[in-house]
């Protein structure tokens, strides 16, 4: 979990700092949607007050209903509504010699297992021991601790399905995947010997990555039948308006934005939409608004429409990021955000502006558009 947590079970400074700044990374895949929760779990370690809101108090008050209003029905929302209100599906086809090639340089490139290590504890054993040190297990004195590492092969009873993990891991065939470690260098493929588990874990990392990345270049969407309907702005309910933004411009009265600070980075940003005279009407989207991909939904923050005339182009797709550094995001999310680049490039044929994932401020978004 990026150094949050100690081996011992504690909370790192980073963690606290992170959480500050607003800058706790999402979780992968099925966990992404319990990001939150988790945080506020390891938060909970040292702030009793973090898990408040995990539990529902039936005698609060629901906060008032959230319905569309008169910005919904502004010609310039509902001319962007009407380009990006529509389902598409995806198609991709690739050489499977292309992803093996792939894969046999970047494992060979990056892979690295570390080897297996054990602590060894010495000591004295005191010369008056009472019972309270028997109970306590303090019966030596100058304990000395040693971190060793395996200077052998790992021998264990478990017995690894190698090329069966790797390959339900990666979504592959079991001959793909032999024929991947085949071609790998003797020297990486030993590393398996070293600390299987971890060699299983990496290579499949890299093995998924690089399959994302060649899905991306061979990517194709077309549109399907199907569009959304107004009321997925809607649908979503809240118990609390702590997070609440009693806005102007937006499509619904209030705004719930994401972080656990009053000043996150969404926060500042929709303020910042709803103060300035260069947009007209804007809406949050929310997470049932998605674009399919082969490594999962991607869901894009924002629809902007802003004043024709104060800017380059009158509408924006975006999402807020906390850092401008592509080398900040995970390769598979880095990768899904290039299949919806993709897909939005078609669709709005250059002459409206989007982006994904390279928003961190109002300010930058402007600069982009204008």
């Amino acid at each position: 979990m990026k150094n949050y947590i100690t081996k011992k079970g504690e909370v790192t400074d980073l963690f606290r700092q992170d959480l500050k700044d607003d800058k706790l990374p999402l979780f992968e895949d099925e966990l992404e949607p319990y990001t939150k929760s988790i945080y506020q779990r390891v938060q909970s370690v040292y702030d009793d007050s973090a898990l408040a809101d995990l539990i529902e108090d039936a005698s609060k008050p629901q906060t008032p209903e959230n319905r569309l209003n008169d910005n919904f029905k502004k010609k310039e929302f509902q001319e962007l509504w009407k380009r990006i209100n529509h389902k598409y599906a995806y198609a991709c086809s690739f050489s499977t010699e292309e992803l093996i090639d792939n894969c046999v340089k970047a494992i060979d490139r990056e892979l690295f297992v570390s080897k297996i290590t054990y602590i060894t504890k010495s000591g004295t054993q005191s010369d008056n021991l009472t019972k309270q040190d028997l109970q306590e297990g303090s019966m030596m004195g100058d304990e000395k601790t040693t971190t060793n590492t395996m200077k052998m092969e790992v021998v264990s009873n478990v017995k690894y399905d190698l090329i069966g993990k790797i390959a339900s891991g990666a979504t592959l065939t079991r001959k793909t995947v032999a024929k991947i470690l085949k071609e790998i260098a003797p020297s990486k493929f030993l590393m398996y010997k070293t600390n299987p588990e971890e060699f299983i874990s990496k290579v499949t990392t890299i093995i998924r990555e690089q399959k994302s990345s060649i899905i991306v270049e061979h990517i194709e969407y077309n549109q399907i039948e199907g569009t959304y309907d107004s009321d997925i702005f809607t649908q979503e309910k809240h118990t609390s308006m702590d997070k609440a933004f009693n806005a102007q411009k937006s499509i619904v009265d209030y705004v719930f934005t994401d972080g656990n600070a009053s000043n996150s980075i969404e926060r500042k940003f929709v303020e910042a939409l709803d103060s300035s005279d260069s947009v007209v009407v804007y809406a949050k989207l929310p997470k049932g608004f998605h674009i399919p991909t082969p490594m999962g939904n991607y869901s894009p923050d924002w629809a902007i429409a802003f004043e024709e005339g104060k800017v380059k182009h009158v509408y924006f797709v975006a999402e807020t990021k906390g850092s401008m550094s592509s080398l900040q995001l995970r390769e598979i999310e880095k990768n899904k955000i290039s299949c919806a680049e993709k897909l939005y490039k078609k669709m709005f044929e250059g002459d409206v502006s989007f982006s994904f994932g390279k928003v961190d401020s109002f300010d930058t978004l402007i600069q982009m558009v204008s």
